[in-house]
């Protein structure tokens, strides 16, 4: 193992580009669908290997010492998304003789961009450089400061977070409850690689040990938390109308009716044997498709599909305005048994270039005022307002890829009895992207200590309890539904650890002071 440390330390030009470059790739395979949580171990510990061998020339100016780490970082960050993200270019190909000429930019530009905080990982840990575990902890600290920052600049893109990583299944997400997103980042880091001790002198066996035990507290706690009984509340009956609409013909007003008709059809079943009558029903983002104005018929049918009690909570193109001054919203609405519109909420955290256009007077000027096919750009919300349901409770909403930002929940979630999440994951059709964003979903529920429901056009609709189990789901391109009952309290908040954000930064601390003191002991050794 020496000789294989040794080895890939001393790669140089070419031969290091490629191997930080496949190793960052490898390492996708942690995430959803694949949860190969063995390929952290590989993974990581290269990349330790090739930062033993990033050091800088004596003469080297203050940027130029940064240099050789960073390189080494954005190259294992560039792999890392380019293969875990390359999916995302299917959102272009929906109207492909309009958009296809920006695929280059969607499945190349963006890793380039996200790799950017993978370099400045890498360089940060090098300052802390060391011979042992100090680098491992310096990494593992690094890793979790530009995971947050990835989260949070530019209005953030916490996809596919290092952490996730040790948390492939329910009883390995319990964790993210006591550290947080933040704790799980560096700790997941810190423990993947943890085996390029192996090709050192130093620390092997404590560093092995310590690895081993922060591993079997992380799946005794998942046991601990899986067997421990939820507590008793209410319960509410829920219909996830899954319609498997086709985005080509989403807002063709000759298909309107059919699909319209879907989804009432759906929404209309009788309940199947021993299922209870739903209270709720609930259809994906944007699933109504017309805009109210010029289908005032469609709440009367709406309204008329509805029995006694019963509530549509349903993805819809709102509207503020006319003429020229016409604002368009992505919002839920809800809407009662009398076709009225009782309550509204509008897409705080819209998707940059997808759902409007940053820097717009520059892209004006280049003729371009969108990049993915759709009716409108649209307008953020003021504000997340949980929306009141039959029952005396309270849907906490998020529309598509509001989900994934873990900050947004933080302060939202005591007001609420469950999570609400529609989506449209039609735009990524059956590509590793709906299955890493339903991961996203079952982490937001661990972290709240709230069950989710989940509406999406396409799939994978799903009904996940606190604990991150999805309890029943739709898989992607099937029509249909989910006739649930999920066990909810009014101000039913009940996260195991609600500091668990400061724990996590202290994780995060406590790494960085370990990476510092082995810093200093090995320059006053030497």
């Amino acid at each position: 193992m020496e000789k294989l440390a040794g080895n890939i330390a001393l790669l140089t030009d070419g031969k290091r580009t490629l191997a930080a470059l496949l190793a960052g790739a490898f390492a996708v395979l942690i995430q959803a669908p694949f949860d190969f949580i063995f390929a952290g171990f590989v993974s990581f510990p290269i990349l330790v290997w090739l930062l033993d061998g990033a050091a800088p020339s004596v003469s080297a100016g203050l940027l130029g010492k940064f240099k050789p780490a960073f390189v080494t970082g954005w190259w294992f960050g560039f792999g890392y998304f380019l293969a875990g993200m390359w999916w995302v270019g299917s959102a272009l190909t929906v109207e492909s003789q309009t958009y296809a000429w920006a695929l280059p930019f969607a499945i190349v530009g963006l890793p380039l961009v996200l790799a950017l905080y993978f370099g400045l990982a890498t360089a940060l840990a090098r300052l802390l450089w060391s011979d042992g575990i100090g680098r491992i902890a310096a990494l593992g600290a690094a890793f979790a400061l530009a995971e947050w920052l990835r989260g949070t600049l530019l209005t953030g893109f916490p996809w596919n977070p290092i952490g996730f990583g040790l948390m492939p299944v329910p009883v390995l997400m319990q964790s993210v409850g006591i550290v947080s997103d933040i704790g799980m980042n560096a700790l997941a880091v810190f423990v993947f690689a943890m085996p390029a001790l192996l090709g050192g002198k130093r620390h092997r066996a404590s560093g092995i040990a310590l690895a081993a035990v922060l591993l079997a507290a992380h799946v005794a706690y998942g046991f601990k938390s899986l067997s421990t009984p939820e507590p008793t509340g209410s319960t509410l009956n829920v219909r996830i109308v899954q319609p498997n609409i086709d985005l080509t013909e989403k807002w063709d007003s000759s298909v309107r009716d059919r699909i319209f008709n879907t989804e009432i059809g759906l929404s209309q079943r009788p309940p199947e044997k021993g299922k209870a009558k739903p209270t709720l029903i609930i259809w994906p983002e944007t699933s109504i498709p017309f805009i109210f104005q010029d289908y005032p018929e469609g709440l009367r049918r709406m309204g008329d599909m509805l029995g006694e009690g019963q509530l549509l909570l349903a993805g819809v193109a709102r509207t503020e305005g006319t003429g020229d001054s016409t604002l368009y919203y992505n919002s839920i609405v809800a809407i009662d048994g009398k076709g009225e519109v009782i309550n509204a909420f509008d897409k705080v955290h819209l998707v940059p270039f997808g759902e409007y256009m940053p820097f717009e007077w520059v892209f004006e000027k280049l003729g371009i005022n969108q990049f993915v096919a759709g009716p409108m750009n649209f307008i953020p919300g003021a504000r997340r307002n949980p929306m009141p349901v039959p029952g005396n409770f309270a849907a906490l909403p998020y529309i598509c890829y509001e989900i994934i930002f873990p900050n947004l929940m933080f302060n939202e979630a005591p007001e609420s009895s469950f999570i609400l999440n529609v989506t449209n994951d039609a735009w990524f059709g059956n590509t590793p992207g709906p299955y890493q964003h339903l991961r996203q979903a079952q982490i937001r529920a661990v972290e709240s200590g709230l069950p989710l429901v989940r509406a999406a056009n396409t799939g994978i609709s799903a009904v996940i309890d606190p604990k991150g189990r999805v309890l029943d789901a739709l898989a992607i391109n099937m029509q249909g539904y989910i006739d649930a009952t999920i066990t909810v309290s009014p101000q039913a908040y009940s996260a195991p650890f609600p500091n668990r954000t400061l724990n996590g930064i202290a994780v995060t601390l406590a790494l960085a002071l370990l990476a510092v003191i082995m810093s200093l002991y090995r320059k006053f050794r030497i």
